[in-house]
């Protein structure tokens, strides 16, 4: 009796090489992002004096995110939650709409992979070269093309990793510092680690990572319906499948070459797959098929499942906009916008000075030797911009209060650095007859103005007299 398998060990994929509209977009996408991932922590953005120049910068010393005319303080990560939202929110919105297209076209497995692919073929050649080379024996032949192509695999890890690094810190410098060997091992690791997972899965574990490390396979059809446009074939025109000098066949010719482009080597004609990503690929090959036996392209396109009737009556099927602009796209889209037009304009509304006040408790007053009721307060000052500040503390309440500053010399008003936060211990006293003094709660509020713009905020706290005890 022979043993059941539970498990198949991988079987190679070796993509043909195609040409055609979607793979030429392809083409564009993986340059356009490759080049924003790896040139833009090399642009300079000037913030003035002391201020970082790297246009976008994570900078975690200093606890800041830094994109272009924007910054981003630790107490605003509310931004980057938004935007991560937002992410999300797209993602459901364009697979709703056109399917898995963020897979098959921006996803960084999916342009790594692509790249990796590209060298893969340049170096080894196409499809059948690469079948052959899989199945040789290990001689010279095989093991100088083989060290080659992981060689350049490894700097292409290596660049992907010291690209990561660069986005933490100032690029020029970190360059620098890695080539003279006195970066930071931190640095060194982070690179080493990303080269390792970039090299493994864009060169070993390509179609793997989408099908098993992936969630987004399993969660897709959670956003798709019978509306959504995704990669089909139409098999009331292609079956059944035959060679062309059958007259009693499809339009299929059964050539294969919609499964040997398919980098996840999955056959389109078995229907939707867990596997496919609409990368669009077997529409160039099936479509070149087409064009050289004579017959109408679209045997493998974008469709709608519920076109599907009316194609196979040969009737007018909905316009694309039908498809996209329909409730569920229009949901996820006002969303999108409503969170994004919330995000700017919390943006443009902040203030360029903050306080936060923080009253101190322990003990809740303190009795002066003329009988005077003090509270005392940390009130942190921050300073956003790219000068130093000259901001002014005041207090308005109900109540008669007077306000002093804790080394400030009989001065309400104290200099804050630019872009930084200056923690300022502040006294609020109420005379002994004052109502404040005997009261066990009174309603105050710290007020701070930058005397050079005029700007001014504030917070509440409250003032503990005798009867709070």
């Amino acid at each position: 009796m022979s043993e059941t398998q539970l498990y198949a060990p991988r079987e190679p994929i070796f993509p043909r090489r195609v040409s055609g509209r979607f793979r030429q977009l392809k083409w564009w996408i993986m340059a356009v992002t490759l080049g924003i991932y790896y040139l833009t922590p090399w642009i300079r953005w000037d913030r003035g004096p002391n201020m970082p120049d790297q246009a976008v910068l994570v900078d975690m010393a200093n606890r800041r995110f830094y994109f272009f005319w924007i910054e981003i303080w630790p107490h605003e990560f509310y931004f980057v939650a938004g935007l991560l939202i937002m992410a999300g929110l797209g993602l459901f919105l364009f697979t709703s709409a056109l399917g898995r297209v963020w897979c098959g076209y921006t996803c960084p497995q999916t342009v790594w992979t692509d790249l990796f692919i590209l060298v893969e073929r340049w170096i080894e050649g196409d499809r059948n070269a690469r079948v052959r080379l899989h199945r040789a024996r290990w001689d010279l032949h095989k093991w100088r093309l083989r060290l080659t192509k992981w060689t350049v695999w490894l700097l292409i890890g290596l660049a992907t990793g010291g690209a990561w690094v660069f986005y933490f810190t100032d690029a020029p410098t970190l360059a620098r510092d890695l080539v003279q060997f006195t970066a930071n091992p931190v640095a060194y690791v982070t690179i080493a680690i990303l080269t390792a997972t970039t090299f493994v899965f864009g060169g070993f574990m390509r179609e793997q990572v989408c099908n098993y490390m992936c969630p987004w396979p399993r969660i897709q059809a959670a956003m798709m319906d019978p509306d959504t446009i995704t990669v089909a074939y139409r098999d009331w025109r292609g079956e059944p499948r035959g060679k062309k000098r059958d007259a009693d066949t499809g339009d299929c010719i059964d050539c294969m070459a919609c499964v040997n482009v398919c980098p996840a080597g999955i056959d389109i004609r078995n229907g939707q797959q867990m596997e496919c990503i609409t990368c669009a690929l077997c529409i160039d090959a099936c479509d070149d098929v087409m064009d050289r036996i004579g017959k109408p392209r679209g045997l493998i396109g974008y469709m709608a499942l519920t076109d599907e009737a009316a194609e196979r009556a040969g009737q007018p099927v909905k316009s694309v906009w039908r498809h996209v602009l329909r409730p569920r796209t229009l949901l996820y889209t006002a969303v999108w916008a409503s969170m994004g037009i919330g995000l700017v304009y919390a943006l443009f509304i902040r203030s360029d000075i903050e306080l936060t006040v923080a009253a101190v408790r322990n003990p809740t007053y303190v009795v002066q030797s003329d009988g005077a009721i003090r509270n005392i307060y940390d009130v942190r000052l921050r300073n956003k911009q790219g000068e130093d500040a000259q901001l002014q503390l005041s207090l308005t309440s109900d109540a008669t209060l007077q306000i002093a500053l804790q080394g400030q010399d009989d001065t309400d008003t104290v200099t804050v650095p630019a872009d930084t936060t200056v923690l300022q211990r502040v006294y609020v006293t109420a005379d002994p007859q004052a109502p404040a003094a005997g009261r066990a709660v009174t309603d105050l509020r710290f007020w701070v103005e930058d005397l050079s713009s005029g700007e001014r905020t504030s917070q509440a706290t409250t003032f503990n007299g005798k009867e709070s005890q």
